[in-house]
């Protein structure tokens, strides 16, 4: 066995991925499993722990590395488990010589390797040849987090706001073009907060422009989730451009104006409307998704309710939601709780609400011709990211599709032709 990676959670953790087993590579280790950590809920904790276990009874003799977010908020919690070689915090995950040989076999506690997070002030920027088994690869352009939202655990897990130089990105991505990748991701914390800590303070409209401009050959760019009140004016310039694809993603988490005081948020429902309608405007073709949080502290049926309808005022498509988990340390944590059937309930509510409204955006589709990225054989994603299924492809190919059909999942369609 060589080195397996298991990751959790964010798109930014699949890349992470990707470099973490680089340089583990990198430094002569072998036979081991890294399980990149997500700690944005309590599930997702468990589903680590769990996944530790399984890792062991499954492999006993491989060396059990745990990274990632939850593994640096809750440090002591996986060294105390004795499936658990090494600890390593987000500080010094990317880095080969965490990963020596010579680390391991310390005493219990000992092998805790996770410094403090919030001292970091640079995010390299990891040149990597691909993503294992995907046909579009993700880029890390910021890492880190200098706000404060009261129910998330995140900036503890992830340290301050920094970014990646744009020169670096852009280097990454050429490198990616030249093999072979047809759409790029641009993915970090909290993207939107890019550029302040660089020289010339550059901006995330910034950067994709430069990106768009310097990679002519990328034939397919998309961002991952924003916050819509950092959404800067090159941004906006940007979505004009038909390689940026029309599908944002919003770091919305509420629809009701109290709830998202308490949360500590920074815009209100008008804002992120606000800002939904002028990106429409400027690409009638924008399809959004978002998160939004069910059964947050506090939440009555009316605030509930005002989540609900935001979803058709701003007329979302793809609804992250997810009931709300306590994450101890955090101000949430210490409000009157709403409680975890309520949550669950609500939050079901919500994504019946948003399969409805995927599925209505599918019925448009119908008869139109789309350019997809075929992900793998017989299977893959419009610019708006609807799933297709398109018979006699093969992943990686970019084709010009004509949508015949309505599926479980999304499309059905015939490939026409390659696309330009």
């Amino acid at each position: 066995m060589a080195i397996e990676t298991l990751t959790f959670g964010c798109r930014l953790n699949a890349y992470e991925g990707e470099v973490m087993k680089a340089e583990a590579e990198k430094a002569g280790l072998d036979n081991a499993i890294i399980i990149n950590t997500c700690a944005v809920t309590q599930e997702a904790v468990r589903q680590a722990k769990q996944a530790v276990r399984k890792a062991r009874r499954d492999n006993p003799e491989a060396r059990i590395i745990v990274t990632g977010c939850a593994a640096q908020t809750e440090a002591r919690v996986f060294g105390d488990m004795d499936e658990v070689d090494l600890v390593i915090g987000n500080a010094d995950k990317l880095k080969a010589e965490s990963y020596k040989p010579m680390v391991f076999g310390t005493p219990l506690n000992d092998k805790v390797q996770v410094n403090d997070i919030m001292s970091v002030r640079e995010t390299a920027g990891h040149l990597i040849e691909g993503m294992d088994g995907r046909t579009r690869a993700f880029v890390q352009v910021q890492n880190g987090c200098d706000h404060r939202c009261t129910f998330c655990i995140i900036p503890f897990g992830r340290g301050p706001s920094r970014s990646v130089p744009m020169g670096l990105v852009v280097e990454q991505v050429k490198k990616l073009v030249a093999n072979g990748y047809s759409e790029i991701v641009l993915t970090g914390v909290d993207i939107t907060s890019y550029g302040p800590d660089l020289p010339g303070s550059p901006s995330l409209g910034t950067l994709t422009q430069s990106i768009l401009r310097h990679v002519p050959d990328l034939p397919r760019l998309r961002i991952s989730s924003i916050d819509s009140i950092e959404a800067d004016p090159a941004l906006y310039e940007a979505v004009t451009d038909a390689r940026l694809m029309p599908h944002l993603h919003l770091s919305l988490q509420s629809g009701d104006d109290l709830i998202l005081k308490r949360m500590k948020r920074r815009h209100l429902r008008e804002d992120a409307l606000a800002v939904v309608d002028k990106l429409r405007t400027l690409r009638p073709d924008m399809v959004f998704g978002a998160d939004i949080i069910a059964g947050f502290p506090t939440e009555t049926e009316a605030m509930f309710d005002n989540s609900v309808r935001f979803i058709a005022e701003a007329g979302l498509t793809y609804i992250h939601a997810f009931p709300y988990s306590p994450r101890p340390g955090t101000p949430a944590a210490r409000m009157p709780q709403v409680g975890k059937a309520i949550a669950r309930q609500r939050a079901a509510i919500l994504r019946e609400v948003g399969e409805a409204r995927f599925r209505a955006l599918c019925a448009t589709r119908l008869g139109r011709v789309e350019t997809v990225l075929v992900e793998r054989d017989g299977l893959g994603r419009t610019e708006q990211f609807v799933p297709v299924r398109v018979a006699g492809t093969t992943a990686g190919e970019l084709v010009t599709v004509r949508v015949t059909g309505l599926g479980e999942d999304g499309l059905i369609g015939d490939a026409l032709r390659a696309a330009a």
